[in-house]
């Protein structure tokens, strides 16, 4: 969109850049120290200059509020790829900061083409122009894309932008640390802004309850760098229920990049709504399972499967037709009218209301209208989330499948199963397992790993994390799916025939009687400990400079716990992974305030009576210890509960990581 700015306009914005608080503080004297004039920097602003710069400005103010906040700065000068070092970027925010009389810590555009002024040096003049005037911009709103740091164009979808902020609207209604957000405008681009100070991601503890301590969270009187806080404290701890958040950053969200937002929004939401479809969380599911079909072939189905299903058990009882999609079979909302038919509750009693779905809908000939009606029935049941009519009628299957997710939830209407299991015996995920799945989903693992051991018999994901951590992966070598009907189990062998060989070759991990065809059974002991030195050796790379993770004993990083406590003059000192005072997160919260000065509210950690806690005070502390490590940014996985009960491996992995944080902090 071009930008017309009269010539009148033009002399008022100039007349008004001499007025600016930043010129009036620090630019205003580096100016007297190059003997330059006021009048004379801005008689090089020509009305071609403030008109690119007036469009590149509101290509940035995606809320079209007349103000950027201060982040945004950073961002732009990432994008342009200027060499900038981090201290000259602060000094910049600083100064304005020192000179922002209103202290608002937002950014006009006088403001703005001041700060232009003061670095169009001959050094940085041609980059910075180039990135204010490119007319694609680095963020284009009202259409479809947007445009990344490496220059590829990205789309987002308007229904999902108004899907999920429909979702946040009535998810964290109630929360007051939100009133300055919601309700979110789902019709503007009000979405991209909200999550900028991070709050929004309190969303991440309705999916996955006790992820984040919210005392962890800043709340009051916001800066710059308390948000940045809370992005990261949100990206490691949707990187701990296991979303992939390898691509994005803090900036990134600071920035409001609508693909990436709405991405992890998704993956946060889809979390939440996946959580109970899952046959060892909800043992109803077993009713799903068919005649003459084992119950491990259902146990193996992934969430969207066993949702598929469901919905064609009740079309089943409902006697109409099966879909095979989200997509193109939901269209006419018919399976929509007859599933809601055999959810709703039918009896009345003292705690529930029978609910009568009107299925008068079904006779309307435009689907559009259709879709209307069916999903004011779905409104009966409190489910009217995630779809509009139009929605439903073009097929959109990510939102569908989140429609019937959500509706699941609700109202499973799933009764005693039909075939008796003789007494088979379903084990619940341990909370090891769910760790370490977690972890490998989190980092992008295609397919996702739903069920531990049943998803990695084809050695496909262990071969992609092995390439995770530095181990060179000859994927010519390697069997792909989909596998042939005869023969597939031994192409899926093979591949775990290699994995093992790479892992014991190259990794040099101790697999001593381990073989391929112990991940090729889904053997759990021998899974485990496969896995386990995966997750070991990448959480350690770092502390070896990105590779070699293996060379990293133990004893090295307990060293480094204790010099750093003692150095510090920290009480706190631990003889092992395995040393009793780690239950009560002490030591953790001790280094955290060793390497991050300022960070631990005090008042917020329990001491006990003579130094002895008790469980939920040990509980409270681990809580805040692993909120305030990813808060920081250490990227940890371990469980408040790994803390308390002080499981060894777990246990390393968070001082790990903070050594981790502590030595890339300490080379920036």
């Amino acid at each position: 969109m071009s930008v017309t700015i009269s010539t009148e306009n033009l002399q008022r914005e100039a007349a008004g850049l001499r007025k600016t608080p930043l010129l009036q503080g620090g630019l205003k004297t580096r100016l007297k120290k190059t003997g330059a004039t006021m009048e004379n920097r801005y008689t090089q602003i020509s009305k071609e200059d403030l008109e690119d710069l007036k469009e590149a400005f509101d290509k940035i103010d995606i809320d079209h509020s007349g103000y950027v906040s201060d982040f945004e700065l950073q961002e732009l000068f990432r994008e342009a790829s200027l060499h900038l070092p981090g201290y000259k970027v602060r000094e910049i925010v600083e100064t304005f900061i020192a000179g922002d009389t209103n202290k608002d810590e937002k950014i006009s555009f006088n403001e703005f083409v001041s700060i232009y002024q003061e670095l169009k040096s001959k050094e940085y003049s041609e980059t910075f122009k180039k990135l204010l005037t490119r007319k694609v911009g680095i963020n284009s709103f009202g259409g479809t894309s947007g445009v990344s740091c490496e220059g590829t164009q990205h789309s987002y979808s308007e229904e999902e932008k108004v899907a999920f902020a429909r979702w946040i609207n009535k998810a964290l209604g109630k929360d007051p640390d939100c009133n300055h957000l919601l309700p979110i405008n789902p019709n503007d681009e009000s979405l991209f802004a909200s999550v900028r100070d991070g709050i929004v991601f309190k969303l991440i503890n309705l999916s996955q309850p006790d992820t984040i301590d919210e005392r962890v969270i800043n709340t009051k009187k916001l800066t710059t760098f308390t948000r940045r806080e809370n992005i990261v404290l949100a990206l490691n701890s949707a990187s701990a229920i296991g979303c992939t958040v390898v691509s994005i950053d803090a900036h990134d969200l600071m920035a409001g990049k609508p693909h990436l937002v709405l991405g992890l929004l998704w993956q946060i939401i889809k979390v939440g709504l996946f959580a109970d479809i899952e046959i060892t969380r909800n043992e109803g599911l077993i009713a799903l399972l068919m005649e003459g079909e084992e119950l491990d072939h259902l146990m193996s189905l992934s969430p969207e499967e066993l949702l598929l299903r469901w919905v064609n058990y009740h079309l089943i009882n409902a006697g109409t037709e099966t879909i095979n999609n989200f997509s193109a079979d939901i269209k006419d909302s018919r399976a929509y009218f007859h599933l809601l038919d055999q959810i709703s509750p039918q009896d009345e009693d003292e705690f529930h209301m029978g609910i009568k779905i009107n299925m008068a809908g079904l006779s309307e000939w435009d689907l559009e209208r259709r879709a209307e009606l069916m999903l004011q029935e779905a409104a009966k049941l409190d489910c009217r989330q995630f779809v509009s009519p139009r929605d439903v009628t073009s097929g959109n299957s990510k939102l569908n499948m989140a429609f019937v997710a959500n509706l699941f939830n609700m109202h499973p209407g799933l009764h005693k199963a039909k075939f008796n299991l003789d007494g088979e015996h379903i084990e619940a995920e341990t909370r090891e397992e769910k760790t370490f799945r977690n972890w490998m989903n989190s980092l992008g693992v295609s397919p996702r790993v739903n069920h531990l051991y049943r998803d990695l018999c084809d050695g496909l994901v262990i071969l992609q994390l092995l390439e995770k951590v530095k181990v060179v992966v000859n994927w010519k070598k390697v069997n792909n799916p989909p596998y042939p009907q005869l023969g597939g189990n031994m192409k899926k062998l093979e591949n775990c025939n290699y994995a093992v060989k790479l892992s014991k070759d190259e990794a040099k991990f101790s697999l001593v009687g381990i073989g391929g065809e112990n991940l090729n059974e889904g053997s759990r002991t021998h899974t485990l400990a496969v896995v386990w030195q995966l997750m070991r050796r990448y959480t350690v790379m770092v502390l070896s400079d990105l590779g070699s993770g293996e060379k990293v004993a133990d004893q090295f990083i307990l060293n480094w716990v204790n010099s750093t406590l003692k150095e510090k003059r920290k009480d706190t000192q631990i003889s092992s992974f395995k040393d009793k005072l780690i239950s009560t997160s002490l030591p953790v919260i001790d280094l955290i305030d060793a390497i991050a000065p300022s960070m631990v509210k005090w008042d917020m950690v329990k001491r006990g009576e003579k130094g002895v806690l008790k469980n939920d005070e040990k509980l409270n502390n681990a809580k805040y210890a692993i909120s305030l490590a990813r808060k920081i940014g250490a990227r940890v996985y371990a469980l408040p509960d790994d803390l308390v009960e002080v499981k060894p491996k777990m246990v390393m992995t968070v001082f790990a990581c903070l050594m981790g944080h502590d030595m890339k902090r300490s080379k920036h």
